[in-house]
């Protein structure tokens, strides 16, 4: 049993090795064989709900461009928005990039996508597409206290801005040409804001492709990327595509609610089944490996945070206290339960969410808190009725089937704590009622026949009933 536990232990210590190789291995980056007159395009997509695997993605998106010397990177775009902190770090990323950044909104770029779209070098748009309508929002589709329309105000103008501006002289006026309009910008979050000839005060603004193109919000109307880049003026290219590598693909994978809630159930049900058999083995490991697998991607995509994970290894330390040291079920048992549920909901909560939407994050709390709730009920009831199964099938005999006869000399409890009766001795630990007692030097389960007794107070062995030492206080 021991070398099978190393064994597993050490595929569980060298998992994370083996997916790091994985990602690292499909993160290589090949030369194609351009010559250097080639100009290189690095072209990767945001066509999901704006979020942290985005985030990542366009982290390293940019980070290949670099190491490809890329001339540019075009984005492909189709988006009804999303997170509005993680819009912002990626409009950061591309104003702040020394590659030209364009983009190709698809179909749209709505919300998020069209802060992401606002901040690139330059738009172009299918037949067809939109951009705007960037009002925050919650998740009920309701626009969220004004504080939080301010900022994302304020960010859609300052982008906006980062483009720059003409300073143009006629005669005695003076006139500022922005390549990007401002105010524009912000119309397209503020529904009181009036531009006159484009939106009306009670309106969002958004544009279609050729609305765009009037107000210098989009370089070009083109069908798809060929012409985008025959309209930019690109010959002679070549484009590399960000493609998803294995570790992508994992981590959205264990990202879904479903594989979250089966990841739980295994959590929970390798820890029943565990306390059912003796030593260490396979059902320790499997809840080891789920928890691992479900902590693991939260991390790496910042939804998880140190302090959730020590909540919950707190919590099932607490349960381990309840269960093999502490007699009895009381309040480390009761914070052992609380703890795991909490570190479980709140690690798949981003915590960035509360400073954006305050109390309107607590829908995503409720939502994640009854993912783990119905896991870990699910899991119970499933491992009661599997333990059942396994315990009495005929093909899986996993009980002990012998019969220990009494004329054989077997008997069911310890004759020698018939002798303890009269004796006395010391609270080995607190008995409420139930603890441990220390007489002549060695250590017995006994439960209080009055009351409690408190550790180290003298008792007295009064009865022995069903293998079980009653005693009272001295």
């Amino acid at each position: 049993m021991k070398s099978y536990f190393l064994k597993i232990r050490k595929i569980i210590l060298l998992f994370p090795f083996i997916i790091y190789i994985s990602a690292a291995n499909d993160n290589t980056l090949v030369n194609t064989g351009q010559n250097q007159d080639t100009i290189v395009v690095y072209q990767f997509d945001i066509k999901d709900e704006i979020a942290k695997p985005v985030w990542r993605i366009t982290q390293t998106a940019f980070k290949n461009a670099a190491e490809l010397n890329a001339d540019y990177i075009l984005i492909h775009m189709n988006t009804y928005g999303g997170m509005l902190n993680i819009a912002d770090s990626i409009r950061t990323k591309i104003l702040n990039a020394r590659i030209p950044v364009m983009v190709f909104i698809d179909n749209q770029a709505i919300s998020a996508g069209a802060l992401i779209s606002v901040a690139c070098d330059s738009i172009y748009m299918r037949p067809g597409a939109s951009i705007g309508a960037a009002t925050v929002v919650n998740q009920t589709g309701e626009q969220v206290p004004d504080k939080y329309q301010s900022f994302m105000r304020s960010t859609m103008r300052a982008t906006a801005e980062a483009h720059g501006r003409d300073t143009i002289i006629r005669e005695n006026d003076t006139i500022i040409k922005w390549h990007r309009d401002p105010k524009i910008a912000e119309a397209m979050v503020d529904p009181v804001l009036e531009i006159k000839g484009l939106v009306e005060s009670g309106q969002v603004l958004t544009f279609t492709a050729e609305e765009a193109l009037q107000n210098e919000y989009c370089e070009g109307i083109v069908e798809d990327i060929p012409s985008l880049l025959k309209k930019a003026g690109i010959e002679n290219y070549t484009i590399r595509e960000f493609k998803p590598t294995t570790i992508d693909k994992i981590i959205g994978l264990l990202l879904s609610p479903v594989v979250q809630g089966l990841l739980i159930m295994v959590i929970i049900g390798g820890i029943y089944f565990e306390l059912q058999t003796p030593g260490i083995g396979f059902p320790l490991a499997a809840a080891t490996v789920a928890a691992l697998l479900y902590f693991a991607p939260l991390y790496l995509e910042g939804l998880a945070q140190n302090w959730e994970m020590i909540v919950f290894a707190a919590g099932l330390i607490l349960l381990a206290l309840e269960i093999f040291v502490i007699p009895g079920f009381g309040i480390a048992g009761v914070s052992g339960i609380i703890l795991v549920i909490l570190g479980l909901t709140m690690a798949m909560v981003d915590n960035i969410a509360f400073r954006f939407e305050g109390i309107q994050a607590l829908d995503k709390v409720l939502r994640a808190f009854l993912i783990v709730v119905f896991s870990i009920a699910s899991s119970f009831i499933l491992s009661i009725l599997i333990s059942k199964k396994l315990f009495t099938s005929k093909t899986f005999r996993l009980a002990l089937n012998t019969v220990q006869k009494h004329e054989e000399g077997y008997v069911g409890i310890d004759l020698h704590q018939k002798e303890m009766i009269g004796k006395t001795g010391v609270a080995y630990t607190i008995l409420r009622p139930s603890g441990k007692v220390e007489i002549d030097g060695e250590i017995y389960d006994a439960k209080a026949e009055i009351s409690y007794i408190e550790k180290g107070e003298k008792i007295r062995v009064v009865r022995d009933e069903a293998g079980q030492l009653y005693v009272i206080k001295i």
